[in-house]
C-alpha cells in the first residue's frame, strides 16, 4: 500500500469515528446482522445526513454502490449534492459528479449510480456491494422498485440496503418494516434540534402541534391508513405511564406463527382493573422453534402472574395448547378458535379504545403500527404479505378481559327428548 493511499484510509476512519461522536443514536447504523436498516424519522431528523454517511463508509476501493431517490433530481439535489448529501460530508473523501453517467466516483474508484423511482426498470441489470434508498414512502412504486432494487445486492459477503424515509400508512412501508432482516431506528425532528433552527421548530410546533400531520411529519410515526379501525389520537390518549395498582386478572395472549421462518409469534400481557384493560407488556417474538416460543410465553405468565393464557388455535389446534405444556405453562390454557375475520374480531376492541376503556402502560410502537393498520388499505392487516401477530394478540387478550371474560358464548342448541 502506497502513502497515499495510507493517507485516504486514515481520512476514512477519522471521519467514521467523528460521526459516531457527533452522530445522535438513531443515526448510527444498528449492530446486528441485518439486511436493511430502516430510519423512519421526521422532518429535519437527519435521515439524509445518516444515510449519506452510511453509504460513503461503504466508498471502498472499487465498490459499486446505488443511490435510489424519488426521481433523478431529487437524487442530484438532495442525496449528493444537498447540505447534507455524499458531496458535502465532512472529513470524507469527496467524489466527482458525472452528470453524464449519472453517478458518483471516488479517488480510490468507488462508484455510486443514481436512479429514479420513477423508471424501476433501469434497475434490471446492475448489481451492487450496497444501496441507499431515500423517501421510500414519496416513490411512485416503492414495491415494485425495491423488489429490483434488492435483486441487484448481490456483490461481496454482505449486501446491505439502508432506507431513508418520512413514514405514510402505506401498505409497502408497513411490510418492510414487518421484514425478519429489517432493522429500524425512529427519530422524530427534536431528535435533531442542534443542527435546526430554533424558530423553526418552535413555529412548527405553534402551527401543528397535536395534530395527525404533526405526528407523522415532526415525529416520524407510521399512522393509521385509509379505512382504520384504531385512531392515532385514541392510541395516544391510552399512554399513560402504570397502572393503578395490582391487576384483578391478568391474561397472556398469543397468536402462534404458522412455522419458524415466517410470521412472528404475537404475545401480550394485559390486566384487568374494574371495567378497564391494561396493556402491560408486548413480549413477541421471530424465528424461534414451538419450543422456544412457548417458553416465551410461559415466562411472560410466570412474570405477570397470569391466571390464564389464550391462544387462537386456529394453525395448530390442540398441539398450541401442547406446546404450551411443554414450555412450561404456568396457569390454563384457554384455546379460541376465529370463526370471523380479523377486522370483525377487532371492530369490538378498537371500540374500547375510543371509549377509553383500554390503556397502554408504556408506548409499544410496534404494536401500535400494527393496530393502526388493522382495516386499512393492502389486506385486512393493511400489510400486504404479513400478519398482524402482535395486534391479533392483543385482541385476543382484550376480549378475553372485557368482552368474554368467561370464554365466548357458545351457540344456543335445541334437544329434541
Amino acid at each position: 500500500m502506497n502513502g497515499g493511499s495510507a493517507t485516504r484510509d486514515e481520512r476514512a476512519e477519522a471521519a467514521d469515528t467523528l460521526w459516531r461522536l457527533t452522530a445522535h443514536p438513531a443515526q448510527r447504523p444498528p449492530e446486528g446482522p441485518w439486511r436493511t436498516w430502516l430510519f423512519l424519522g421526521g422532518r429535519g431528523a437527519g435521515k439524509t445526513r445518516a444515510g449519506a454517511e452510511w453509504l460513503a463508509a461503504r466508498a471502498r476501493p472499487g465498490a459499486r454502490l446505488a443511490l435510489v431517490g424519488p426521481t433523478l433530481h431529487d437524487v442530484r439535489e438532495v442525496m449528493a449534492e444537498g447540505t447534507s448529501g455524499l458531496l458535502r460530508l465532512p472529513g470524507r473523501p469527496r467524489p466527482r459528479w458525472e452528470a453524464v453517467r449519472r453517478r458518483l466516483v471516488w479517488p480510490n474508484g468507488a462508484v455510486a449510480y443514481a436512479f429514479s423511482a420513477e423508471d424501476p426498470d433501469s434497475l434490471r441489470g446492475p448489481q451492487f456491494h450496497a444501496a441507499w434508498a431515500d423517501e421510500f414512502c414519496a416513490w411512485r412504486r416503492p414495491g415494485e422498485t425495491l423488489a429490483l432494487l434488492r435483486m441487484g445486492l448481490r456483490l461481496g459477503n454482505d449486501p446491505r440496503l439502508a432506507v431513508t424515509t418520512t413514514p405514510r400508512p402505506i401498505p409497502a412501508l408497513r411490510a418492510l418494516v414487518a421484514e425478519p432482516l429489517t432493522v429500524r431506528t425512529d427519530a422524530p425532528t427534536g431528535a435533531n434540534a442542534a443542527n435546526l433552527s430554533p424558530a423553526f421548530l418552535e413555529d412548527l410546533k405553534t402551527l401543528y402541534g397535536g395534530t395527525r400531520l404533526a405526528a407523522q411529519e415532526l415525529d416520524g410515526r407510521l399512522l393509521e391508513g385509509e379505512g382504520a379501525l384504531w385512531r392515532a389520537a385514541d392510541l395516544e390518549r391510552a399512554r399513560v405511564p402504570a397502572p393503578p395498582g395490582p391487576m384483578e386478572r391478568v391474561v397472556v395472549a398469543v397468536d402462534p406463527p404458522a412455522g419458524m421462518d415466517g410470521d412472528a409469534c404475537g404475545i401480550v400481557v394485559a390486566g384487568r382493573v374494574g371495567d378497564r384493560a391494561w396493556v402491560l407488556a408486548d413480549r413477541t417474538t421471530r424465528g424461534l422453534s414451538p419450543l422456544g416460543w412457548a417458553r416465551r410465553v410461559a415466562d411472560a405468565a410466570t412474570a405477570f402472574g397470569a391466571s390464564r393464557i389464550v391462544a387462537e388455535a386456529n394453525q395448530g389446534g390442540e398441539m398450541v395448547r401442547a406446546c404450551l405444556s411443554a414450555g412450561g405453562a404456568p396457569c390454563p390454557v384457554r384455546l379460541a378458535h376465529a370463526a370471523r375475520g380479523k377486522r370483525a374480531r377487532a371492530e369490538p376492541v378498537a371500540a374500547l379504545y375510543e371509549q377509553g376503556r383500554v390503556l397502554h402502560a408504556g408506548v409499544f410502537t410496534e404494536l401500535e403500527e400494527e393496530l393502526l393498520a388493522l382495516g386499512s388499505g393492502g389486506g385486512e392487516c393493511g400489510r400486504r404479505g404479513a400478519s398482524p401477530d402482535r395486534a391479533d394478540a392483543l385482541v385476543w387478550a382484550i376480549t378475553d378481559l372485557l368482552i368474554h371474560p368467561a370464554g365466548p358464548r357458545a351457540e344456543p342448541r335445541i334437544r329434541l327428548l
